[in-house]
């Protein structure tokens, strides 16, 4: 049975398609629109499923797109009118676009597969993210959690996965959500909703837990299980264009941040403030989930579990034995979540039983390319490449790192879900104290505070860190092993804030961040052979099985997709060297790229 997932209409809208419950490709939209977090129907990234699984829409047995809208169009209503008459602004934004477009979902959803007359299914939301969490797991019984900002009504679920079957037992309801909560604070400190809330997580190590108390004593009324409800006076979601409150200003003592504004202490401590209640409260669910349930294992979705440096601390705080995070965590993954729920729950398909551990194949589902595809491209364009041997590639690009060069790699299978995983990669050399700031200024164009993750052998994580297993998706955060952390002069040691950037603090200090964590990644020979092999290649030179590992694109650019975006991305930055499959290309061997204007203004800076 092959069955088409979608998500769409929020943000981050994809696709997915699945054959007898294995996954066979998935895609964001906004990787072939050049949109970031492209919202629209992800027409490009069905035509690339379809195409990769080989199918046409009318070769499809089911469609499930990952929300149902008349229940969330529903909480709209009644959102609005219990609001009433301060949410007529907001109100009037809305409703054009549900009138016109959204509650119509069926007959959009058929003008845009032509030739396709099955079913189309409508999973909620929370079930679409709990399907996605635990089906594509290792394990075969797991409790599953999924947080996120709202689906329909519910923000937050938990419930139990049984071989095929999945039930939840439990929700939170809007206007209650953790995940509002951290977008509130988002909002506040003047960075992005829906796209800048790693970033709060990134300043939160330079500042102090000093507004923790205001927080749970004015905004949070948290319980032991982990529900809490929300201070609806201080937040302004509900019923206007702004995630704050009047009253949330005067708590804190002024007004939001100016986006692109001077960073203070003051957003620091915010942040480390939202994100030390954060884990306080999954910490919380957690307990509550395996008091429940007694199981031994839980998968986390929706998007709060992205918040790598919560689920870390869940590992280490032993409530559960192991974790499986769905890498697409946010609405991308819906796509994929709503596909597996249509295929287990409403077909009672089994799964596969393929001998993999993890289904999910590394999260590798996109677009490649081969590489006298590229070879094509680069002669068409007379662009100047080196072409090599596999192996002598990938220990020219070793020896290039050690040189302390700067790599964009594209190979394989881009990768589904917001991280770069070595498909669609730049790369460092993590020992190089210079990296992070190379990086950030002169290749990212972003802010100077933003950590970078290591990719590591998977096999010697537990010598570079305090991780005693894989994490092949970049979802969890440890330390650095105390051997390798260096110790702090007194002057070092009463460094504050931002003042704590530039101090090496280990003999990685490129993914070292200031409080010794690190966002991991391992990398298994068994997913992605040709990064572990460089890797290993690196580690022969240098003794470090381990890299600077960040996404492939510039601020406000989503991940690269083809070898086209790779090119211009690697032409409009400050990056060395240029890697396509076996396709090695050197910037001082590039001719002049020929744009119009700063190339600064095709891009939307967030």
């Amino acid at each position: 049975m092959k069955i088409l997932g979608l998500s769409a209409f929020y943000h981050d809208s994809a696709a997915c398609v699945i054959d007898d419950g294995v996954v066979v490709s998935a895609a964001q939209e906004e990787r072939f629109s050049r949109r970031k977090h492209d919202h629209r129907f992800p027409g490009a990234a069905v035509a690339y499923c379809l195409e990769a699984a080989g199918l046409a829409a009318s070769q499809l047995d089911s469609v499930a797109f990952y929300d149902k809208p008349w229940l969330k169009f529903e909480r709209l209503l009644e959102t609005y009118l219990a609001f009433a008459p301060q949410g007529l602004p907001s109100f009037c934004k809305a409703m054009p676009l549900w009138l016109r477009q959204k509650l119509w979902m069926e007959n959009l959803i058929r003008n845009r597969l032509p030739g396709y007359e099955g079913e189309i299914l409508f999973p909620e939301h929370h079930q679409s993210h709990a399907a996605s969490a635990f089906y594509p797991s290792r394990f075969e019984r797991a409790a599953v959690l999924t947080s996120d900002g709202v689906g329909e009504w519910a923000t937050a679920s938990w419930g139990v996965g049984d071989g095929s079957r999945l039930e939840l037992a439990q929700e939170l309801y809007f206007p209650h959500s953790l995940g509002l909560l951290y977008s509130a604070f988002t909002y506040y400190t003047g960075f992005r909703v829906n796209s800048g809330e790693y970033k709060i997580m990134g300043l939160a190590p330079y500042g102090r837990p000093t507004y923790v108390d205001r927080i749970r004593e004015h905004l949070v009324d948290l319980k032991d299980d982990g529900s809490f409800r929300l201070n609806m006076k201080y937040f302004n979601y509900c019923q206007g264009l702004t995630m704050t409150s009047r009253a949330f200003d005067r708590l804190f003592e002024g007004p939001p941040r100016r986006p692109e504004g001077p960073l203070t202490q003051k957003e620091m401590d915010l942040a480390r403030s939202v994100q030390v209640v954060t884990e306080d409260i999954m910490l919380r669910m957690a307990r509550h989930v395996r008091r429940r349930t007694g199981e031994r294992y839980l998968c986390l979705a929706g998007g709060v579990a992205l918040n790598c440096v919560a689920n870390g601390k869940i590992l280490r705080e032993g409530i559960f034995d192991d974790l499986w995070i769905q890498p697409a965590a946010g609405d991308a993954g819906g796509a994929l979540g709503a596909a597996l729920f249509a295929w287990h729950q409403v077909h009672d398909g089994p799964r596969p039983s393929d001998g993999r551990a993890d289904r999910q194949l590394g999260s590798y589902l996109g677009p490649s390319f081969t590489v006298d595809e590229i070879e094509t491209w680069l002669r068409r364009r007379e662009l100047p490449y080196h072409r090599l041997a596999t192996d002598e590639m990938t220990e020219t690009v070793a020896d290039l790192l050690v040189a302390e060069k700067v790599v964009g790699w594209f190979s394989g299978r881009m990768e589904f879900g917001p991280r770069a995983l070595g498909a669609r990669s730049i790369l460092g050399d993590a020992r190089s104290q210079k990296m992070q700031s190379v990086m950030n200024l002169k290749i990212k164009y972003r802010e100077s505070f933003r950590p970078f993750a290591p990719a590591c052998l998977a096999e010697d994580v537990s010598d570079l860190f305090e991780l005693d297993r894989p994490s092949p998706y970049m979802l969890l955060v440890a330390d650095v092993q105390k051997r390798r952390r260096r110790a702090m002069t007194a002057s070092e040691e009463a460094l504050f804030g931002i003042e704590k950037l530039n101090v090496p603090r280990s003999d990685v200090p490129a993914v070292t961040h200031v409080d010794y964590s690190a966002r991991i990644q391992t990398v298994h020979a068994e997913t992605n052979p040709r990064f572990h092999a460089l890797i290993a290649a690196f580690k022969r030179r240098t003794g470090y099985g381990v890299v600077v590992n960040t996404s492939f694109n510039v601020r406000g650019e989503p991940i690269v997709c083809t070898p086209e975006d790779a090119y211009l991305c690697f032409m409009r930055t400050e990056m060395d060297v240029l890697v396509l499959e076996d396709c090695v290309l050197y910037k001082e061997e590039q001719p002049q790229l020929e744009e119009e204007g700063d190339w600064r203004d095709l891009y939307e800076l967030d």
